[in-house]
């Protein structure tokens, strides 16, 4: 009886091992699936476009933990500053056994200043596109905080996706989205995400990160760092097109070409084609002419004034906020009011 038990076991691990498989297989087809449309699309634009989402494979996110360490990439060292001084008052608005969902997680590094000041944390919920640098990060997370339950989700978080049911014993489920990453987005997507974020952390709060507005010369040796790290990062959605979908970009024929515009407030990234050149994605070929660009990043710089208006445009509420003396950075506390049901 024993033996047939075993052997029944045996086959549910396979069969489960099997279809983790299968789904992690079919995850990675629809992300290719996906970007290889968003390049055809981009790539027909009047003006040449990518998401800035397509630079974090692996490879990518490795090249963006690089820039963060930068001497002229300030962002990264100020918001750590922050942190590491105002994380207890944080976490005091947190309460005891909140659970932290953090969107766009990456390496999982800020957050750990975020935990250790926490009252007993409940779980950890990274969310990020790249899998594999994903389930990397929380497996050392899940060693460094053995008592803390980790749940990595791979999805690209500015689209659809469900978080797992609240814990019944856990108390208020807080959004992390450090980095200034809200700047990437267009301001109706902007908007969009915090609307999102305001029913996905219902009865919770969101601490975001946000790059205010400051001199073009500090944003301009931001994103033409001397190392040509940041060079590197943008080319990479090119690297990764020819690898995953066997497109044949020159990549060295694509210049960094990264700019303040002041009257948009942002910073844009281009990679510049140095020649006419005509590149083939899939069964579709499309020319560049020499000096066009593709468009591949923007970074919207801010004021707190600015987020606020945002933030209650959105249905989430002002709350306390947090910047360094040079008013470089700020993060900011945003409540998500209860839905009629939980008040």
């Amino acid at each position: 009886m024993k033996d047939n038990l075993a052997c029944a076991d045996a086959a549910n691990n396979v069969d489960r091992a099997n279809n983790a498989e299968a789904n992690a297989q079919a995850m990675v087809a629809r992300a290719q699936n996906d970007f290889l449309h968003d390049l055809h699309q981009g790539l027909s634009a009047p003006h040449k476009r990518i998401s800035p989402k397509y630079f974090y494979d692996v490879q990518g996110s490795a090249l963006f933990d690089r820039i963060c360490t930068l001497p002229e990439y300030y962002p990264t060292r100020t918001e750590l500053a922050l942190l590491q001084r105002y994380a207890p008052d944080m976490a005091a608005h947190m309460g005891a056994q909140a659970e932290v969902v953090e969107f766009g997680a990456g390496s999982l590094h800020k957050v750990r200043l975020l935990l250790d000041a926490m009252d007993e944390p409940r779980r950890y919920i990274p969310i990020d596109i790249s899998g594999a640098h994903l389930n990397g990060a929380a497996r050392g997370l899940r060693q460094d905080y053995p008592g803390l339950l980790v749940e990595p989700l791979v999805a690209d978080y500015t689209q659809d996706f469900t978080l797992p049911p609240a814990l019944p014993t856990a108390g208020k489920r807080v959004g992390f989205f450090p980095g200034s990453t809200l700047g990437n987005f267009e301001p109706q997507e902007a908007l969009r995400f915090l609307h999102q974020c305001a029913h996905t952390l219902q009865g919770g709060a969101l601490i975001l990160g946000a790059d205010l507005v400051k001199s073009p010369d500090v944003l301009h040796a931001a994103y033409n760092d001397a190392q040509g790290v940041t060079a590197a990062f943008n080319r990479n959605v090119m690297v990764r097109a020819n690898r995953e979908l066997g497109a044949n970009f020159m990549v060295h024929d694509f210049a960094h070409s990264a700019f303040y515009n002041a009257p948009l407030r942002r910073i844009e990234m281009h990679l510049m084609s140095t020649r006419q050149q005509t590149v083939r994605v899939g069964d579709s070929t499309f020319s560049f002419a020499q000096g066009e660009t593709l468009h591949t990043e923007n970074s919207y710089k801010f004021t707190v004034e600015g987020l606020h208006q945002l933030a209650l445009q959105a249905g989430l509420k002002p709350g306390p906020f947090w910047t360094d003396p040079e008013q470089q950075f700020c993060l900011l506390w945003l409540d998500a009011p209860p839905s009629r049901n939980q008040a």
